[in-house]
């Protein structure tokens, strides 16, 4: 399977559809509507691109994850929860556990939130209730995140896949923090495999059920130079979806998230634009 660009959107600037300084995170609801935080604000487009409606965070947001009809904005040291209309619904604050929260995720009734500053995921009951971290036991501490992000995502089965920059390989997990699983090893030349210091630096997984045989696939992104590949579920590599010629050179941090057609949404932060990669016999 080949994929191909078959839309850019957003931007910098200062058009309502644009952001000023920075994106950072991205996620598609239930009907293909996509939210990207950036700035202090959450901005959310259909699947052509236009723009649907906006509304301000509190803060900076530097993460963003929708469950049903909420929307949640990770930023430092909190998470504004949100209707999908934009109304503030709850704030959740916890000194100790919410240092920087870079992703978020839901397992069953459960909430992960990954704390860049800790260095590892916090897992939280839906009402607040603090159950365990994952990734914590690592001999370095915690994740090994050069990049300054902790990136993650849930599968259907509630199983846990972050990206481990600094070892070069996604990881996953139960949600009560055992280890199941890994796969990457660092290699500059092959591209199955992760180059530089530090790479992975983000991880989406494909929809349950979608077409194009995407059931399972885990997709990723790097930095230096940064690209987008895609993997089964196995961790065998599939291909590379797109190279550094697609975006800014100097990118890092690159969210991505995949809608239930198997579109490819990645965020180039320097140019703040987003790029829409699609299967070639899709498009």
């Amino acid at each position: 399977m080949t994929y191909q660009t078959t839309q850019t959107f957003a931007g910098k600037g200062n058009r309502d559809d644009q952001f000023t300084r920075a994106l950072r995170g991205l996620a598609v609801d239930s009907e293909d509507r996509l939210y990207a935080v950036g700035d202090e604000v959450v901005k959310v487009f259909d699947a052509a691109g236009s723009l649907l409606g906006q509304w301000p965070t509190g803060v900076a947001g530097y993460s963003v994850a929708v469950a049903g009809d909420e929307v949640w904005v990770g930023q430092a040291g909190q998470v504004e929860i949100f209707s999908t209309e934009g109304r503030l619904r709850d704030t959740w604050r916890d000194g100790e556990r919410l240092g920087l929260v870079t992703a978020i995720g839901f397992a069953g009734d459960d909430v992960l939130l990954a704390d860049a500053a800790a260095r590892c995921i916090r897992h939280f009951e839906r009402g607040g209730r603090f159950l365990n971290n994952i990734g914590d036991q690592h001999r370095k501490g915690g994740f090994h995140i050069p990049n300054g992000v902790v990136d993650f995502a849930v599968d259907a089965e509630g199983v846990v896949h972050v990206a481990n920059p600094g070892m070069h390989r996604v990881e996953s997990y139960k949600p009560d923090g055992e280890l199941l699983g890994r796969f990457g090893r660092f290699d500059g030349v092959d591209p199955a495999g992760f180059p530089g210091c530090c790479n992975p630096t983000n991880v989406a997984l494909g929809p349950s059920d979608v077409p194009h045989g995407d059931r399972g696939r885990v997709f990723v992104t790097e930095k230096a130079g940064p690209r987008a590949k895609v993997y089964d579920a196995e961790g065998t590599f599939l291909e590379v979806i797109a190279a550094e010629e697609a975006f800014d050179a100097t990118c890092k941090n690159m969210d991505l998230a995949i809608d239930s057609r198997g579109r490819v949404y990645v965020a180039d932060t320097v140019r703040l634009q987003i790029l829409v990669f699609e299967p070639a016999d899709a498009a």
